[in-house]
């Protein structure tokens, strides 16, 4: 959806190419934050980002009339996943503004100046790369962990809260102070750089790709679901299940407890606070250090501009000597009071700002330039250059984009050329140096057939940069990419199967296509050398590896997963998780959905007609139908609707869950009330018929107001334990007090 300026815009006095130009960079900026916060993912690398904003902003300052309230310039940058429950944050946490470089710092000072009449006491600190958060601690004793999200609602992370060693559950005063009735503070949570290579190296033993970078690999840990996993495995307990099974799950959830565990915290912030006082940033610090919070050591007051750019200085140049990864410095006025009289913008505080290092270029020989094709056909060159190190790890290859790219940056397979790491994640190819060439340097050709299959490439439609393969059914790339795919955690969450056991299938000839996936037996899996080891011993032939038997078992565990996780295992051009949910919210099951024409398609909320069409499209095609009717055989759920089993308890009853629930994790709740016929939706409404509103940290929850506003009842864990026990009537029997 295309971001509405402000009303009021003077049209006639912004140029036609500024308007557009604006456009462009509002929608790039917010899709990059929706990677960035979501999916916990970058396509765009922190300089590009940076430099994309900070043309926006510059923009806008040319054209005051183009800054609307919905302007990323005017928001904090994050935003909230549907996996997890909101948590309105007790004081809105604010986003920093960047300096890039001495000039931008100083004019920065220069403000503070202004603003203040004299230049204060700053307080210098590291800016660790990592998740913000926000902890609220009622009476010592830990309420919410969430995430920063948009800056006033983010994500309740709290159940993850007790695996994480660094996050204080109740304050220890060690140094005479009083606890406080009330204290919210900000922190980073982190992963040091040694605890980062160890889970990249557990990742490629289970022939899983590495992570990229340690701020992605934190984020992905602390919003995982733990409590989801720990009910699969109670559950497939009660069942009975088989041991290795239970071996599985059991292995699961004490490698996601164990990585949370690794997590480290530094607070760097207070928000609401009752029962405590300071007049200076570094005295809340010393504070919250003597309550057991961890801060950090290297935070340090100056009293000029040559003590904030020493600072600067000698952690640019010693920045991988740290134990975690930084990606700059943040600057802060260390009174209060005056943090106070300078005050803040729609999005960033006037009295802080974030020094950004330049990202590190390094030069390095461009041996080669090769070509990838993708699940979807998309044929895609990328650099081979010998190793280097840069921006602490070590960088061999980078993606070029398409042909056009390669001829845009003027590089040659033989270049000496310059290497960013761009944002001290993604590898960039800035360009060549040209003075270094000696004449055996060649030009890339972009190859006219498929490296993999030998099929003729072709553009899509006219105009298009990229190529594609068109054998979709057979080319062994992309059968390689779609297998990997359906095990990816946006998928059906198949641990194990990664790249290598996803090659090892089709080169054993255990699968054709991904329609073979659910339908593998174990004697399948002892034909593969891949999938077995000592082949001599046991009395049923070769015996089974451990990622064979993890695949297995995950396989199995798959073909629960709900309708939207199939709808984007089938690799559908344009078919992600939010267009999945759509569709599966509006259809429920996959045969109303291949019934459906294009137009009812279209219905679905944000899907539209583009993609409805290419759905259709899809669909049409047999092989693809194929695909869906073997997973179909398998055993993979197609279908989000309960089997009807008669009248039951709560039959007709609507309910909605929020808060931290004595015992029983959100999930569970809903599944309980599932079970009895009830429906749990996700927003108070007039429909609703019952609040179930667990400890919410202190304070009213926004349900909790709207259901008071509604006039919906609203019970706490009693009124929960009633309702699964003896129905509605008993449960509104137990009111919550105020």
């Amino acid at each position: 959806m295309r971001t509405t300026k402000g009303q009021g815009m003077s049209e006639a006095s912004v140029p036609a190419a500024a308007r557009e130009r604006w456009q462009q960079l509002v929608d790039a900026v917010n899709a990059a934050r929706g990677e960035y916060y979501l999916r916990d993912d970058a396509s765009l690398s922190d300089a590009e980002y940076d430099r994309l904003f900070a043309e926006l902003v510059d923009l806008e300052a040319r054209y005051p009339e183009l800054a609307s309230g919905e302007s990323p310039t005017q928001t904090v940058g994050g935003e909230r996943s549907e996996m997890f429950e909101p948590v309105e944050h007790l004081v809105r946490m604010y986003s920093l503004d960047n300096a890039f470089d001495g000039d931008e710092l100083q004019a920065w000072l220069d403000r503070v100046d202004k603003g203040l009449g004299g230049v204060p006491e700053m307080l210098c600190e590291l800016k660790i790369d990592g998740l913000a958060v926000d902890a609220v601690y009622v009476d010592g004793e830990l309420r919410t962990l969430a995430t920063r999200g948009d800056g006033r609602v983010g994500e309740d992370v709290t159940y993850n809260a007790q695996f994480i060693d660094a996050i204080p559950k109740r304050l220890r005063p060690t140094t005479g102070n009083e606890i406080p009735a009330l204290l919210e503070v900000r922190g980073e949570v982190f992963l040091e750089v040694a605890d980062f290579d160890r889970i990249n190296a557990e990742q490629l033993d289970l022939g899983l790709p590495a992570f990229a970078n340690p701020r992605n690999t934190a984020a992905g840990s602390l919003r995982q679901r733990v409590d989801r996993r720990q009910a699969e495995l109670a559950t497939a307990t009660a069942e009975g299940r088989a041991q290795s099974r239970l071996d599985r799950l059991q292995a699961d959830v004490d490698r996601a407890i164990a990585r949370l565990s690794g997590l480290r915290l530094t607070v760097h912030g207070i928000g609401a606070v009752d029962g405590a006082s300071f007049t200076r940033q570094s005295e809340a610090y010393a504070y919250l250090a003597g309550l057991g919070l961890p801060t950090s050591a290297r935070a340090t007051v100056v009293d000029s501009m040559a003590g904030v750019r020493e600072f600067i200085d000698y952690f640019g140049e010693h920045r991988h000597d740290v134990e975690h990864e930084i990606d700059g410095a943040v600057v802060k006025v260390d009174a209060l009071e005056q943090q106070r009289a300078l005050g803040e913008t729609s999005r960033a505080p006037r009295w802080a700002i974030a020094y950004k290092y330049p990202p590190e270029v390094v030069r390095t020989r461009l041996l080669d330039i090769e070509v990838g094709v993708g699940r979807t056909g998309r044929v895609t060159p990328y650099a081979v250059m010998e190793p280097v190190k840069v921006a602490g790890s070590t960088v061999a290859m980078a993606t070029l984009h398409n042909a056009y790219e390669v001829e845009r940056k003027g590089v040659l397979i033989g270049d000496l050329v310059f290497l960013r790491k761009a944002g001290d994640v993604i590898p960039e190819v800035l360009g060549p140096v040209v003075e270094a060439r000696d004449g055996s340097e060649r030009a890339f050709a972009m190859p006219t057939h498929c490296p993999e299959c030998g099929t003729e490439l072709r553009p899509e439609k006219e105009g298009d940069k990229d190529i594609r393969c068109p054998n979709a059914r057979s080319c062994p790339a992309q059968l390689r990419e779609r297998l990997y795919h359906v095990a990816s955690r946006q998928a059906l969450d198949v641990e194990g199967l990664g790249e290598k056991a996803a090659r090892a299938m089709l080169e054993s000839g255990l699968v054709a296509d991904e329609g073979d996936l659910f339908l593998l037996t174990e004697e399948d899996f002892r034909r593969s050398p891949f999938f077995t080891r000592d082949p001599a011993r046991g009395e049923d032939g070769p015996q089974l590896t451990e990622t064979a038997k993890a695949v297995m078992a995950n396989l199995e565990l798959a073909k629960a997963q709900p309708l939207w996780r199939v709808l984007v295992a089938l690799s559908m051009r344009h078919v992600g998780g939010p267009t999945a949910q759509a569709l599966a919210r509006h259809f429920t099951s996959i045969d109303a959905l291949m019934a459906a024409s294009a137009s009812q398609i279209a219905e679905a909320e944000g899907v539209g007609a583009v993609i409805a069409e290419s759905i259709v499209e899809w669909l049409a095609e047999p092989w693809h139908r194929e695909v869906i009717d073997k997973w179909r055989r398998g055993g993979v759920r197609m279908a989000d609707e309960a089997v009807e089993r008669g009248e039951l308890p709560l039959d007709g009853v609507t309910v909605v869950i929020t808060g931290s629930l004595d015992g029983l994790t959100r999930d569970a709740a809903a599944e309980a009330v599932t079970a009895l016929g009830g429906k749990v939706a996700s927003s108070v409404s007039k429909a609703t018929h019952l609040l179930v509103q667990g400890d919410a940290g202190g304070k009213p929850s926004s349900k909790r107001k709207k259901a008071e506003s509604l006039g919906v009842p609203i019970v706490g864990d009693e009124g929960l334990a009633a309702l699964l026990s003896d129905g509605l009537d008993a449960a509104l029997a137990h009111p919550l007090g105020e």
